[in-house]
């Protein structure tokens, strides 16, 4: 009995979350249950209401939250650099290391967005697009003022953050690179893809 009132006293909405996103990432959101988080955790399945309305909430929580936080860093990297190559530099280095340093919630949000229930999916899908609009925006202003040669903007940025979105497949730390690494070598890929000598 001591075991179980202790295990009910550290579980937390925030390790809900957490350990739901682990087993999000590892399973895929349709192959994780509620009984597996909640075993995890070391409660009963019905406990987890404590926290939680639904698994779909959770999933919902976990890509929110992460959109957010994407937009975040990215208007914090950018915000009053005026030159566009500077620009493109910080947003694209931000989004890597992120990819680097945030594998769970890269995987789930890459893969699981679409098992999202609407109205919900409709509203996170047009938040992820506010990123890849202000991401572009860089690379179009860049080229209107003649610091990038490439054709089309829009191809540039999507092979951008598809390039970035990657390293959460494969990233490892600790690796042979660290994740400062891998954010400073893609940027200089970045750069390149719009024609900049680096």
């Amino acid at each position: 009995m001591g075991t179980g009132t202790e295990a009910r006293q550290v579980v937390t909405g925030g390790a809900v979350l957490d350990t739901a996103l682990t087993l999000f990432a590892q399973r895929g959101y349709h192959g994780t249950a509620l009984s597996q988080i909640a075993e995890v955790l070391g409660i009963r399945t019905p406990s987890l209401y404590n926290h939680m309305r639904s698994k779909q909430e959770l999933l919902q929580t976990i890509i929110r939250q992460t959109l957010d936080s994407v937009m975040e860093d990215f208007e914090a990297a950018v915000d009053g650099v005026q030159d566009p190559v500077e620009r493109l530099r910080r947003a694209t280095r931000v989004y890597a290391l992120r990819h680097a340093t945030h594998r769970r919630e890269a995987l789930v949000v890459n893969r699981d967005t679409t098992s999202l229930e609407e109205p919900s999916l409709s509203a996170l899908r047009a938040r992820r697009r506010d990123h890849e609009r202000a991401f572009r925006a860089v690379i179009s202003d860049g080229v209107e003022s003649g610091a990038f040669t490439v054709d089309s903007p829009v191809l540039a940025s999507f092979a951008i953050l598809e390039m970035c979105v990657s390293i959460a497949r494969w990233f490892r730390d600790p690796g042979a690179l660290s994740a400062a690494d891998v954010a400073d070598q893609y940027t200089g890929f970045a750069l390149q893809v719009v024609g900049v000598q680096t």
